[in-house]
């Protein structure tokens, strides 16, 4: 007897001009606010305006949010942990957009 898989995916728009409190962020996430708040202090996401209180955070901070979810229950990380996996995370996407850019200019061989 074959038995089919369905897996099911979560799809989020996301409006990048919206802005989510730390508790909708949490929600959305997976992460606590706690998690949440130590990757803000460490600088992995950014809260619109650091100085205001309670902070807000743009909508795109919760591809990194859940992203640092799947991180903290596959591979059991801390919050130290997660920041240095989301910063390699990071850093390896902006050197794959310059190899891209590079590529991009680069002249093409004739054949």
């Amino acid at each position: 007897m074959d038995i089919m898989r369905v897996e099911l995916t979560e799809v989020l728009w996301i409006d990048e001009r919206h802005e989510l409190s730390l508790r909708e962020l949490a929600e959305r996430s997976g992460l606590t606010e706690a998690e949440l708040s130590e990757l803000a202090d460490s600088g992995v996401i950014a809260p619109v305006d650091p100085d205001r209180a309670p902070r807000h955070f743009r909508a795109e901070c919760i591809v990194a949010a859940k992203t640092a979810c799947r991180l903290r229950d596959d591979f059991e990380l801390d919050a130290p942990g997660l920041t240095v996996a989301l910063t390699l995370i990071e850093r390896v996407r902006d050197l794959e957009e310059q190899l891209r850019e590079l590529r991009a200019k680069a002249p093409r061989p004739v054949r």
